[in-house]
C-alpha cells in the first residue's frame, strides 16, 4: 500500500472491510495526527482487542514493541499495538549522529523495527504515531510494503468543508452546507475548533433535527481571532482591540506559529489571489470557484470584500511580511512571537490607512 492522505484515510474508514494490520501516522498538522490515531482506535475497538500502549523517547528503544509483535498477548490472541514516538527521540537522534557509538545504536534499533514490521503479518495490529512531520524512512518503507502510511498534512482552502463535513458525519449530526460555512467563516482553518464546536452540538442534541448555526455558534464564548476580524478592525481603527483579541487567543492555548501559519497567512493568500483575479476583472463568481468555495460562501464573500478593501499592492507588501515573520519564527530570529504578530498588525493598520492606493517601496 502506498502514503495516503488524512482526508482520503478518513473518508474510507467506516467503509473500509479489511484493515492493514501496520500504520504509520506523522505530519505537521497536530491535531489530525490525534484525530486519525483516535479514530483508528475507535474501529478497531469494535472488534474487542487487547490494547498494549508504548511510548519512546529519547533513551528508549523498541524493544517492547517488537517483542509485542512477534509474542502472542497474555490473555488475548490479537491486541492493538500502539506505540508513540516522541519528537524526543528525533531530537536526539540528530543530535547523535556525530555520536558514533549511540547513534549507530539507534539506526540498528529502527532498522530492528523496520524488519519486525516487513515481517509482520498479524492477527495484532499495529499503530505508530509519530510527533513529527515524517516518519523515518526506513520504517516507512516497510510499513508501505504491507501495511498504510499516513499523512497529516495542513488543509488546503478547499478541502476544510471536507473535514467539516466528514467530523459531522463521524459524531452522526446532520448539517447542511450552508450551515457549514458559517461556521468555517467563523474558524478559518482551526480543525481542532470546528471539531470541537460540533462535537458540543452533538453532546447537547436532544432530538434527530438537522443541526443548525445556533447548536454550532455560542456567542458567549471566548473565541479565536481570524484574519477577517481583524480586516473589519482595521478598516475601523480598531487596532488596540485587534491585539488584545490576539493577546486573548494565545493566552488560551493557541501556538503563535499555528495562528500565523493557518490563519493569518492562508487568508492574506486568498485575498491576494482575489486582489490579483479582480485586477483582471474577473467577476466575483469566477472568483469564488477559483477559491474552490462557493459564491455564496461567508469566506468567498469576505475575501472579495477584503480584496477590495486593501487592493493588490498594499496586499502583496502585506503577504510578503507575513511569510518573513513566518521564517525568522520557524529560523528562531524571534523570540518574542506575541510582540512580533503585534507588530504585523500594526502593519497591516498602516496599508489599511494607505488603502488600495498602497504603492510597492
Amino acid at each position: 500500500m502506498a502514503t495516503h492522505n488524512a482526508l482520503s484515510f478518513l473518508r474510507n474508514l467506516s467503509d473500509r472491510r479489511t484493515f492493514p494490520f501496520v500504520i504509520s501516522i506523522a505530519g505537521p498538522q497536530v491535531f489530525l495526527r490525534e484525530y486519525v490515531a483516535a479514530s483508528i482506535r475507535e474501529v478497531l475497538s469494535l472488534k474487542q482487542l487487547d490494547y498494549r500502549g508504548f511510548q519512546v523517547g529519547a533513551g528508549d528503544t523498541f524493544s517492547q514493541v517488537i517483542g509485542e509483535l512477534r509474542t502472542p498477548g497474555l490473555f488475548s490472541r490479537a491486541s492493538i499495538i500502539a506505540c508513540r514516538v516522541l519528537k524526543s527521540r528525533r531530537e536526539k537522534s540528530s543530535d547523535s549522529d556525530a555520536d558514533g557509538d549511540q547513534g549507530g545504536a539507534l539506526k540498528g534499533d529502527e532498522q530492528a523495527l523496520a524488519d519486525a514490521v516487513e515481517a509482520f503479518r498479524g492477527p495484532s495490529y499495529l499503530v505508530l504515531l509519530y510527533d513529527r512531520d515524517t516518519v523515518p524512512a526506513r520504517i516507512r518503507r516497510a510499513v508501505e510494503k504491507s501495511g498504510l502510511a499516513i499523512s497529516c498534512n495542513r488543509p488546503f482552502d478547499n478541502q476544510i468543508a471536507d473535514y467539516a463535513s466528514l467530523f459531522a458525519a463521524r459524531l452522526g449530526l446532520t448539517i447542511a452546507p450552508a450551515v457549514l460555512d458559517v461556521v468555517i467563516s467563523r474558524y478559518a482553518g482551526d480543525l481542532a475548533a470546528i471539531a470541537n464546536s460540533l462535537i458540543k452540538a452533538a453532546i447537547n442534541r436532544t432530538d434527530k433535527r438537522p443541526t443548525e448555526v445556533d447548536d454550532l455558534l455560542d456567542p458567549g464564548r471566548t473565541r479565536t481571532p481570524e484574519l477577517f476580524d481583524v480586516a473589519h478592525g482595521l478598516a475601523s481603527g480598531n487596532t488596540n482591540e485587534i491585539v488584545a483579541t490576539i493577546d486573548r487567543a494565545i493566552e488560551l492555548g493557541r501556538d503563535p506559529f499555528e495562528l500565523l501559519a493557518v490563519e493569518i497567512i492562508p487568508s492574506l493568500r486568498r485575498m491576494l489571489m482575489v486582489a490579483a483575479l479582480q485586477s483582471r476583472r474577473v467577476d466575483d463568481r469566477d472568483i469564488a470557484r477559483s477559491l474552490g468555495l462557493s459564491p455564496f460562501s461567508p469566506l468567498a464573500v469576505r475575501s472579495i470584500e477584503g480584496a477590495r478593501s486593501y487592493g493588490l499592492a498594499a496586499l502583496s507588501k502585506a503577504y510578503r511580511a507575513a511569510v518573513g515573520l513566518d521564517s525568522d519564527f520557524k529560523l528562531g530570529r524571534l523570540k518574542n512571537h506575541r510582540q512580533a504578530l503585534a507588530g504585523l498588525v500594526l502593519e497591516l493598520t498602516v496599508l489599511s490607512k494607505a488603502g488600495a492606493s498602497a504603492d510597492l517601496p
